[in-house]
C-alpha cells in the first residue's frame, strides 16, 4: 500500500526481556534487586512514583522557619489528600514523598489509613526504622493456641538470614539475652538518658518480668559501607544525605547498581501479572506509563518478584486475571486480600519528674527506649492473648513552653534559656490478630487516574484488641509510678488499622494450598516462579516492627528462587 509507514522493532520482546522483575522499591523490592543482581541475574525494577535520588532531599537541611507553612499542611492539601492528612506522616517536610489521594482513591468500609509513597524507594525513606527479630514464640503462636494457620518455618529457618541483613544494614542496639526478642548483629547502642537509665533500673527493680533498653533501629552508629554515622538531627523522614540511615537510596540500591545487572523503570504503574496458561508460569508484567495512560508496555523475566507494598502488591494480584485464576493470580484459596494486620497503638501513659536538673542529653537522638513484650509469656494469664511492647522517650521541655504565656521582660526570658522539667512517655503497639473477615478487594466501580480498579478495605480491631488496650494502658503507668514519676496519666487516644503502617498478611504463607498463597519460601503455591516478599507474606503480626522481617524473607527467597532457576524447576 503505498504512503504506509510501518515501524517494525522486531526485537521489542527481547529487548524488554530480563532474569527478574522486582515490583517496588521499598524496603523489601530494595532487598530483592541487591540479592538478585549480586547473584548475577538481570533484574528490571519498576515503581510507580517517581526517582528520588540520594542526596537530593531538598528539605533535608531546611530550617524550621524556611517552611512556609512550619511544617503544616495547608486546607488546600487536606481536600485533596483526605486520608493521608487524618495523621501525622503527611507534613509540608515531605509533602511530595505521598501520593496524591485524589488520583489514587480507595473506599473504607470502616477507617483505614493508607499512607502511600509516590516515590522510588518508597517508605524505606519515612519509615521509623525501629528493627526487632519475631521470636520462636511468635512463629509458634498460631499453632498453639488454634488461630487461623500455622506458620510453615521456625525461628531457626530465618535467624541466619536475620544475621545477614542485620550486618548489611547496621541496626545498632544492645543484646539482652531475652527469647521473646532475640538478640541481633548489632552496632553500638545509642545511649539513654540519664531519666531513661533510672527509670530503666527501677523497672528492673521492680518487676521481674520486665526490662527497658535501647531501641534497636537502622541508624548507624558507627560508619559502614560508606554510609556516615547519625549525625543526631531527628530529621530522618526527609531523606538522610549522609546514608545514616537504612534506606534503598542509601544502601541495597548502590549495591544493586554496582553489579551494572540492574535497570530502574520509576512512574510505571503495574497493572497485572502476566499468567501464561500453556506454561503454568507468569511471562511478565503489563504496565502503565504514568506520564501517560494510554502508553502501556509488556515486560518479562523468568521470575517476579511482588514488592509493591502489602495492599500495592494485593491490587495487582487480584487484578491478574486468567481463565486459570478469575479471581486473582494464585488465589486458588480465595485468602488474597484476607487476613489484613496492623499494630494497634496510640495509648499508653505519661508523667513528670523531680531532679537531673543538672542534667541534659546530647542532640537529637533519632530513637526511642524499648520495653519488650512481657505478657502471656510461656502461659495466656490475661484476659486476651498475644501481647505489646512499648517505645518512648524522656527529655526536657524547651523554650516552646512559655509561648502560651503571659510573660515579658528579661526574666521571662532568660527563665527560656534553661531546660525545664523532665518528661516521659511511653506507647505500646499492640498485636492484631489475622482475622479472615478483615480484607480488601478490588472496586471495579471506582478507577483511579489511569483507569486501573482500586481497592475497597473492610479492616478494625476486634475484641481481643480492644481488652489488650486497658493493660497497654494501665501497665505502662504502674511502671511509670513505680520509677517515682509524678502526674502519670494514662490516655487512649484511639487506633485505627492502617495508622501504624505495618500493613501485612494479605497473602499469607502456609504449608497448605488451600489455606494459604505461598510456601515457606514466600513462592506462590500455585505460580511458581513468582514471589512475595513484602508485608502480605506475614502469618501472624507479632508486636514487633516488621521490616527487619521483610528483609529478611526476602533475602532468604532470592537465595532459593536463584537455586530453584539453577536447578530448573522454575
Amino acid at each position: 500500500m503505498a504512503g504506509l509507514e510501518v515501524n517494525l522493532n522486531l526485537k521489542a520482546k527481547q529487548q524488554n526481556t530480563y532474569d527478574a522483575i522486582v515490583v517496588g522499591s521499598g524496603i523489601s523490592g530494595g532487598w530483592a534487586a541487591k540479592e538478585l543482581c549480586e547473584k548475577g541475574l538481570k533484574v528490571l525494577m519498576l515503581d510507580k512514583g517517581w526517582e528520588l535520588k540520594h542526596g537530593e532531599y531538598e528539605t533535608a537541611f531546611k530550617h524550621p522557619w524556611e517552611f512556609k507553612y512550619r511544617g503544616r499542611i495547608t486546607d488546600k492539601q487536606r481536600q485533596s489528600h483526605p486520608f493521608l492528612s487524618r495523621d501525622y506522616p503527611y507534613s509540608e517536610h515531605n509533602e511530595k514523598y505521598w501520593f496524591n489521594d485524589e488520583d489514587s482513591p480507595y473506599t473504607e468500609i470502616k477507617r483505614f489509613d493508607w499512607y502511600r509513597p509516590n516515590i522510588v524507594g518508597g517508605k524505606s525513606i519515612m519509615w521509623g526504622r525501629q528493627s526487632y527479630r519475631l521470636s520462636e514464640m511468635d512463629f509458634e503462636a498460631n499453632a498453639k493456641e488454634g488461630i487461623a494457620i500455622d506458620w510453615p518455618i521456625r525461628y531457626k529457618d530465618i535467624a541466619p538470614w536475620y544475621d545477614y541483613v542485620e550486618k548489611f544494614a547496621g541496626i545498632s542496639g544492645q543484646k539482652e539475652g531475652l527469647p521473646q526478642l532475640p538478640d541481633g548483629q548489632f552496632l553500638p547502642p545509642m545511649e539513654m538518658n540519664c531519666l531513661e537509665k533510672h527509670v530503666a533500673a527501677k523497672i528492673k527493680e521492680n518487676f521481674k518480668d520486665r526490662i527497658m533498653t535501647i531501641g534497636r533501629v537502622a541508624n548507624l552508629t558507627q560508619g559502614i559501607n560508606g554510609r556516615a554515622a547519625c549525625q543526631y538531627r531527628n530529621l530522618c523522614s526527609r531523606g538522610c544525605s549522609y546514608g545514616a540511615y537504612f534506606s534503598t537510596q542509601s544502601a541495597t540500591l548502590p549495591a544493586a547498581m554496582k553489579t551494572g545487572n540492574l535497570t530502574v523503570r520509576p512512574l510505571s504503574i503495574v497493572k497485572e501479572v502476566i499468567y501464561d496458561e500453556k506454561t503454568g508460569k507468569a511471562s511478565g508484567v503489563r504496565v502503565i506509563d504514568a506520564t501517560n495512560k494510554d502508553n502501556i508496555m509488556e515486560f518479562y523475566a523468568k521470575i517476579i518478584f511482588m514488592n509493591a507494598s502489602t495492599l500495592g502488591t494485593t491490587l495487582i494480584l487480584l487484578n491478574s486475571i486468567s481463565n486459570r485464576f478469575p479471581n486473582g493470580l494464585g488465589n486458588d484459596s480465595d485468602q488474597l486480600g484476607r487476613n489484613l494486620m496492623d499494630h494497634h497503638f496510640r495509648c499508653g501513659a505519661s508523667g513528670t519528674y523531680e531532679g537531673f536538673e543538672d542534667q541534659y542529653y546530647f542532640g537529637r537522638r533519632a530513637n526511642g527506649f524499648y520495653i519488650p513484650r512481657f505478657r502471656n509469656i510461656g502461659k495466656n494469664d490475661r484476659d486476651y492473648i498475644r501481647g505489646f511492647g512499648y517505645q518512648g522517650s524522656a527529655s526536657r521541655s524547651g523554650w516552646q513552653r512559655g509561648v502560651a504565656e503571659m510573660g515579658v521582660g528579661k526574666d521571662f526570658k532568660e527563665s527560656l534559656l534553661v531546660p525545664g522539667n523532665w518528661t516521659m512517655g511511653m506507647t505500646a503497639f499492640g498485636e492484631c490478630l489475622p482475622y479472615q473477615e478483615n480484607r480488601a478487594y478490588l472496586n471495579k466501580e471506582k478507577l483511579d487516574k489511569w483507569g486501573m480498579p482500586t481497592l475497597t478495605i473492610d479492616c478494625e480491631f476486634k475484641e481481643n484488641e480492644m481488652k489488650m488496650r486497658k493493660d497497654m494502658m494501665n501497665d505502662a503507668a504502674e511502671m511509670l509510678e513505680a520509677a517515682g514519676l509524678k502526674n502519670v496519666n494514662t490516655y487512649d487516644n484511639g487506633s485505627f488499622p492502617g495508622m501504624g503502617i505495618h500493613e501485612m498478611g494479605t497473602a499469607r504463607m502456609g504449608k497448605d494450598p488451600k489455606t494459604s498463597v505461598l510456601n515457606g519460601f514466600n513462592q506462590m503455591h500455585a505460580v511458581k516462579n513468582v514471589f512475595v516478599t513484602d508485608g502480605s507474606f506475614m502469618t501472624s503480626a507479632g508486636c514487633q516492627n516488621p521490616s527487619l522481617s521483610y528483609m529478611a524473607f526476602t533475602a532468604r527467597a532470592c537465595d532459593y528462587a536463584v537455586k530453584e532457576m539453577k536447578k530448573g524447576n522454575i
